[in-house]
């Protein structure tokens, strides 16, 4: 007799999905949690797993595949979700490999793949900065003469090749491409735009957008390098003229990619040069840095759980309902610190609500109903931030606000 107990098995390459595996186990539906060696005794909820599995890093896709078609012998899972975007593309795998609804190999690694998204997005109509891959060195010269610098060589996957460079001039990319050798084919070149960047945070059913939100960063991730620089952020109102551009933009980019159901975090810049808002890249997980933190403070609506709410609802032929949200305003205040455990004790304003508390990391999260006073908070704790936790002691390497 076939056990019909309701499983879903989550893999997760880092600490995060704790609510998600809550909300499972809250509705009847029991986790197992695949995670590394590392990071068992991480802060997870164990009272709401029915196991917790654990391998060892550097595990290839092949290997990985093997060892959940062990753990299926003795458990009949009835989905595959990838907690971290790093797992995206395996947990594809392995749901093509077992035939489990959801998302599938092509699918995934357009969420994952700079490049793919940069085409299709073009292909679909949506502006995107220009672009070459690194491929055909002719193709190269050919984009550098007809796009003048500075140029940025981003990597088409994280975790592959190191992060995003500006490159100034031609000389320096062929420089970096000789020290990325056989991995250069794994990077995308692309036009520097100078702008505003603003991200969105969307949930997805049944292919169209149920719910979305906009925040505005302080700094552009390349005037925030990873050196202990503050990274702040703010909602964009609905009501605003660039939220009503970026949710009209990110309702119909969300889910083009072939997003059925989940969480989509997208890009976006507003270049100085035209005023148009411009397509960076998507992913198909709930991001870092706090950032579901962030959406729940201003909005009342939990990413985690209502992905698990989604992925419930589907397997019990339900329909999704989408909480009402909060009207709030919120921002956050985030940076690598110098110290393993950062005190933020002297900000105390009565407008904080989470107080980040991570190794070497330092945050604040603040909410009002005053859009003006959560500006003034993010400006003012920014300003103090960076006289606490001079970027000129930088924490160690491999630390980071994500």
């Amino acid at each position: 007799m076939i056990d019909a107990t309701e499983r879903f098995l989550c893999i997760a390459s880092n600490e995060q999905g704790q609510d998600f595996l809550r909300q499972c186990a809250e509705m009847g539906v029991r986790p197992t949690l695949l995670t590394l060696d590392s990071l068992r005794d991480g802060d997870w909820p164990v009272d709401a797993l029915e196991e917790l599995a654990t391998m060892p890093e550097g595990l290839n896709r092949e290997q990985i595949l093997n060892t959940v078609s062990w753990m299926a012998r003795a458990r009949r899972y009835d989905r595959i979700v990838a907690l971290d975007e790093l797992d995206l593309e395996t947990a594809a795998a392995i749901r093509e490999h077992m035939r489990v609804p959801g998302m599938g190999c092509t699918t995934a690694g357009c969420y994952r793949d700079r490049l793919a998204m940069r085409v299709i997005g073009q292909a679909l109509g949506f502006l995107v900065p220009e672009f070459c891959r690194v491929l055909n060195y002719d193709e190269l010269r050919a984009f550098m003469d007809r796009v003048g610098p500075p140029w940025l060589l981003k990597p088409r996957r994280d975790g592959r090749v190191p992060g995003t460079r500006r490159i100034d001039e031609p000389e320096q990319l062929w420089r970096a491409l000789d020290e990325l050798g056989d991995e250069q084919s794994r990077t995308l070149l692309e036009q520097y735009v100078h702008g505003e960047i603003f991200h969105a945070d969307a949930i997805v059913s049944d292919g169209e957008v149920k719910f979305q939100t906009a925040y505005r960063f302080g700094r552009t991730p390349l005037e925030n390098p990873q050196d202990g620089s503050v990274f702040t952020r703010q909602l964009v109102s609905d009501n605003s003229d660039d939220g009503r551009e970026l949710c009209a933009l990110n309702r119909r980019l969300a889910p083009a990619l072939g997003m059925v159901r989940g969480v989509t975090h997208g890009q976006y810049i507003r270049a100085k040069a035209d005023g148009r808002c411009y397509f960076l890249e998507i992913g198909a997980a709930v991001h870092g840095a706090f950032t579901a933190d962030l959406v729940e403070t201003g909005t009342g609506i939990n990413l985690w759980r209502e992905w698990a709410r989604i992925e419930v609802a589907k397997l019990r032929g339900e329909a999704y309902v989408l909480p009402d949200p909060i009207e709030a305003c919120a921002g956050s205040v985030l940076c690598t610190a110098h110290t393993a455990a950062p005190d933020t004790t002297v900000f105390d304003a009565p407008e904080i609500v989470l107080r980040v508390q991570r190794h070497f990391v330092a945050g604040l999260i603040v909410r009002s109903s005053d859009p003006e006073r959560v500006r003034q908070l993010v400006e003012e704790s920014s300003a103090a931030f960076a006289r606490q936790f001079p970027a000129s002691q930088a924490p160690p390497e491999g630390v980071t606000p994500a």
